[in-house]
């Protein structure tokens, strides 16, 4: 028997061995493979398979590391342009909470037993505008102001904000509350001119300040974060500030880790 021999990868990829250049076909193309191409296109494709997993095992991952990094603030905060200013709110005398009055003060026209206020704060708008604190009603106010004919009493609440607020950052006046006994058809400004002097407007009528706060300025443009602005927008105290993760981080947070798990067992599932 005549020992086989061994080819080199060069006589694999160019001319076949002597001993097979007669038997070969006459059409190369459709030639029967030899069990060493066999072989090798085999490991080609489980090399193909590995590399497609390994390519999808990462886009699996990647994704969630995309959406962490969105959530934690990759991104930073717009800014965006607000006005510091005395807003007016309206309360019936059912009590309820705040109402952000469509009149100004001066065509606002409160019945007895109705509360009104004012919080001087910077909003973007009145639907961003910030409520007065506290929880006075009518008859906590007007408690010791005693009914009379031809007047109405209207209990009137002023907030002026926080330091934050304050065109200076100073500490502005405590808020207070004020019974104003006026005529039946006062206007809401004439109950807060009754309490509150003095007051300041300017050419366009626009409330600027009361019982002399701020000193200057009215309706003063700001440029404010919107992701950092704290101002509290219930009838109660500032909100407490909470440090710690929020209920819409920790779920994505869990969604990260459901991913990622995902993609751990699909690779594997492939593999087995």
């Amino acid at each position: 028997m005549i020992p086989r021999t061994h080819t080199s990868p060069a006589q694999h990829i160019g001319t076949p061995p002597t001993q097979h250049i007669n038997a070969a076909p006459a059409h190369p193309a459709h030639a029967a493979p030899t069990p060493h191409t066999r072989t090798s296109s085999a490991a080609r494709a489980r090399a193909r398979t590995r590399t497609c997993a390994r390519a999808r095992l990462a886009r699996l991952l990647v994704l969630p590391a995309v959406v962490l990094f969105a959530m934690l603030g990759g991104a930073p905060a717009q800014a965006a342009d607000g006005y510091r200013y005395w807003s007016f709110w309206q309360r019936g005398g059912d009590g309820g909470g705040w109402t952000y009055s469509t009149q100004g003060p001066s065509s606002a026209r409160p019945g007895d037993g109705d509360t009104i206020g004012f919080r001087f704060a910077v909003s973007e708008d009145s639907d961003d505008a910030t409520r007065p604190r506290g929880t006075a009603d009518f008859a906590a106010v007007c408690a010791d102001t005693p009914a009379k004919d031809g007047t109405k009493r209207v209990a009137v609440v002023l907030d002026f904000g926080t330091a934050a607020d304050a065109p200076d950052h100073r500490t502005p006046p405590a808020p207070r509350t004020e019974c104003a006994r006026v005529g039946e058809d006062a206007s809401a400004g004439e109950a807060l001119a009754a309490v509150a002097k003095p007051l300041r407007y300017n050419s366009a009528a626009l409330l600027c300040a009361i019982a002399g706060y701020p000193e200057s300025g009215c309706g003063d443009k700001v440029s404010s974060s919107v992701d950092a602005h704290a101002v509290p927008k219930s009838d109660g105290d500032k909100a407490d500030g909470d440090s710690g993760p929020s209920a819409g981080l920790i779920g994505g947070l869990v969604a990260v880790v459901l991913l990622g798990a995902a993609a751990v067992w699909q690779a594997r599932r492939r593999r087995a």
